[in-house]
Order: C-alpha cells, then structure tokens, then sequence
C-alpha cells in the first residue's frame, strides 16, 4: 500500500513539474518588461570610459534592466551609425559621450525623431537642446588648476600642448590652462599637437615635439593617457625634468605622480558621472524632471598632496 501511494504521489509530482515546465515561458519573452538602454563612448580604449560603462551597468541591472555598450573607436560615422542600431533595437534611452562635439548632431536628431532621451557624458555637445542632460566634469577649472600649480611651483618655460579638438572637454581643459598663464610672460606655448587622448598617438605627438622645439619644459596634456604618451616620448629620449599635467586621475598615473615621475593631474570622478547619469535616467523615466547640467568639481593631486591612500582607486 505504501509502495503503491509512493508510485502514485511520484506520478503527481511528476505530472505538475511536467506542468509548469509546459506552461511556463522560458523564452527571451519572459524578459520584455525589461527595459533597454545604449550607451556610445568615443572609445573604450580609455579606463575613464570603462569605469564610466561599469557604473551604469551596475545601476541599470540593479534594476533588472540591460545596457548595451558601443565602441566607435573614435569614429564619428561609425558613433552615428551604432546609435541607429540602438534606435532600431528598441532602447528606450541612450547615454553619449560624443566623438566630435559638433558632429554629434546627426546622431542626436535621429534619437529626438524617435522620441528616445539623450544624456550626454563626460563632454559637451555643441546644441545641448538635443539632450536631456548633461554630466561633465568642470573641465575649464581642471585645466586652472593644473596653471595654479605650474606658476606656484616654477618661475617660467616653454610650454608643449597636447589636444583633442574634437572634444570640447578637452578644448575647455587647455583653454583653462592657457588662459590662467597668459598674464604671466615668463611662460610661453611654443608647440601644441594633436592626439585625441590616446597614448599611442601622443608618444610619437611629443617625440615630434621635443625635436623641433628641443626647449620645451613643461607639457599640459588633455588628459593622463596622454600624459603616459608624453612622459614615455620622454623617456625614450633620456630627457628628465620636464613638468607633465594631466587630468583624469588614473591610478597609474597617481601612482607616477607618488614616486615624482609626473607632476600633477586634476583628478575626476568617473564612478559618480556613471553613478549620476544612471539616476537621471531612471528619474527620466518616472516622469521627473533632471537638471539641464551638471558639472563636478575636480581635485588637483601632485607631489605636495599625494599620499598612498590616493593610489589604489579614482577618486
């Protein structure tokens, strides 16, 4: 009798589990009420960036949700064509960090005609009507710090640039830097080159640099990938002393500063503009409304503040 209520309650078990597998969806449907984002950076060839994408991720699956991340790989046709793809796969939102702030636009009007909100990142573009917010750093105040530090610690030089036009965090960078030093005639720019804040194209950038203008002591880069760019032109040609500023905060890059390989850099939070895009998403979503920018303050950290406990992280 035992035995045959055994069989029979197995038989039961059997025939519901057979049930709910029959009748439960476990198809890619059971996920449609999950929303989808899209995020283009002009590359990812940059720690900033992937901090950046590893926050929002975070906060977009925290709520179930999935984020699609692009890497354009500093194109402007291919960024436009990669938010069209999104476009068409359905996201309901989508954070840029544009190639060329004002060639953006072709790719933020698609997004408009198709009703999708635009949050931009890192860097401006240039008409911010086409997006619904804006997350940067105070980018003009990075570069004045960097000049504050520079006249505070030196009497005068010839000053080397390192720039990415096409990005006005960059353009506000330099501008800051220049034009905090301007009233000082002991300080001169003698040369300034393009490398889109990539390493490997502003090593040769400054090794080109030092050989026509051999006088060149200090350089302000755009950005610390490109000051690693420029401290390792340098080295290569033996050359030492020379003041490097960046602005990121990249922990290599602090880590050079510690042991007095660099000098400075205006030190950004990417964890916190990936953090507060991602809030504003979801506030965009409940219907509230987000402020137009938001920029973040940035920390100078050089040989006279730096400690090890800066080291390990960004800021």
């Amino acid at each position: 009798m035992r035995k045959a209520l055994a069989v029979t309650l197995g038989l039961a078990l059997l025939a519901a589990g057979f049930w709910h597998f029959a009748t439960t969806d476990y198809s890619l449907r059971q996920n449609e009420h999950r929303r989808k984002l899209g995020a283009v950076y002009m590359t990812l060839n940059n720690p900033f960036y992937e901090v950046i994408d590893e926050e929002i991720r975070t906060t977009v699956e925290n709520h179930g949700d999935v984020l699609i991340s692009r890497d354009p790989a500093l194109s402007v046709d291919k960024q436009v064509e990669e938010i069209r793809e999104l476009i068409d796969s359905g996201v309901e939102l989508i954070f840029i960090n544009p190639v060329d702030w004002t060639k953006v636009e072709t790719a933020l009007e698609l997004a408009r005609a198709a009703q999708i909100p635009v949050i931009a990142i890192d860097t401006n573009v240039e008409d911010d009507s086409l997006v619904a917010c804006t997350i940067v750093s105070d980018n003009y105040a990075a570069g004045v710090q960097c000049a504050e530090h520079l006249l505070k610690t030196s009497a005068g030089g010839k000053i080397g640039l390192l720039k990415h036009s096409q990005a006005r965090s960059s353009i506000d960078r330099i501008k800051g830097f220049t034009d905090k030093i301007s009233a000082n005639k002991n300080f001169e720019v003698v040369a300034e080159a393009e490398c889109l804040g990539q390493l490997e194209v502003a090593m040769p950038a400054m090794e080109e640099m030092i050989r026509t203008h051999p006088e060149i002591n200090i350089v302000m880069a755009l950005n610390d990938p490109a000051a690693m760019g420029a401290l390792a032109a340098l080295q290569n040609e033996n050359l030492s002393g020379v003041k490097i500023y960046g602005v990121d905060g990249v922990p290599e890059v602090k880590e050079m500063i510690f042991s007095r390989r660099m000098t400075a850099t205006a030190g950004q939070s990417p964890r916190q503009i990936g953090k507060l895009a991602a809030d504003r998403a979801y506030k965009i979503f409940s219907g509230e409304r987000v402020e137009k920018i938001i920029e973040l303050p940035t920390r100078l950290l050089s040989a006279e503040n730096i400690s090890a406990a800066d080291l390990d992280s960004w800021d």
